[in-house]
This record gives structure tokens, C-alpha cells and sequence, in this order.
């Protein structure tokens, strides 16, 4: 169920107060959800289906700095109707760096409208 990838923090992600910057935590949180579905669907999902984020809760625990070892890790629960919770950790070896929730939609990419979520695919992403 769940799925991580690892990174070395790069040098553009760093700010002015020399760790990263909290758009790069939003970008990897995406990233890994993308990298999640990219991995679970199929192709026929993927053609059919996309996702957007309808709320989105962040909390950063402790700073991280250039070139350090990031694993950032995600799972899908809470399936209503149209949308799912995704949470997603980013951490430094055993130190989490920031956890998020959030509410993801799922859209009809030829429609541009909410579509109901299935139990096959409920599963698909249970059975990870």
C-alpha cells in the first residue's frame, strides 16, 4: 500500500536560510504521489484518469540541507466518492521532516469532471 522513492537534496532547493524551502517539500510531495500512481495504474487508467488536489495540510517537523538523503513515502486511505486522503512523509533516515494530508480528486481527462472511484481501483492501490 505503500510506495517511496529516494533523493539527494538538490542545491536548488535550498533558500536564503540555507536549508530547503518549503516549495520543495510541496513539489516532492507531489512528485512522489505522481511517481505512486505512475507505478500502480495502468495505461488505460492513466489515459483515462487524473488527479487534482482539492485541500492539502502540511506540517514541518525539522529542516533539511543540501545533498542530504531524503526518502519520501505515500500511502492512499479514507476513499469517498470522488476523492481519497494521501499521506506522504519525507524523512532523513529516522527523523521525519514533514508530514502531509492531502484530498485528491479524481478527474475524467476527457470530461474535466469529478469521476466516482471504483473499488478495482481502490484495490489496486490497497494491494501495494
Amino acid at each position: 500500500m505503500k510506495f517511496s522513492h529516494s533523493f539527494k537534496v538538490p542545491a536548488e532547493d535550498i533558500d536564503a536560510q540555507n536549508h530547503v524551502n518549503n516549495v520543495a517539500y510541496v513539489r516532492w510531495i507531489q512528485d512522489v504521489a505522481i511517481a505512486h500512481w505512475e507505478n500502480a495504474a495502468s495505461d488505460e487508467l492513466k489515459e483515462k484518469f487524473t488527479w487534482i488536489i482539492v485541500r492539502h495540510e502540511i506540517d514541518y517537523k525539522k529542516q533539511a540541507f543540501e545533498a542530504e538523503e531524503i526518502s519520501a513515502t505515500t500511502w492512499v486511505d479514507n476513499w469517498r466518492g470522488f476523492s481519497c486522503e494521501r499521506f506522504t512523509e519525507i524523512t532523513r533516515g529516522a527523523d521525519l521532516l514533514v508530514k502531509s494530508k492531502a484530498v485528491w480528486c479524481m478527474i475524467d481527462k476527457n470530461t474535466h469532471k469529478p469521476t466516482r472511484i471504483g473499488e478495482d481501483l481502490k484495490n489496486l492501490f490497497r494491494e501495494m
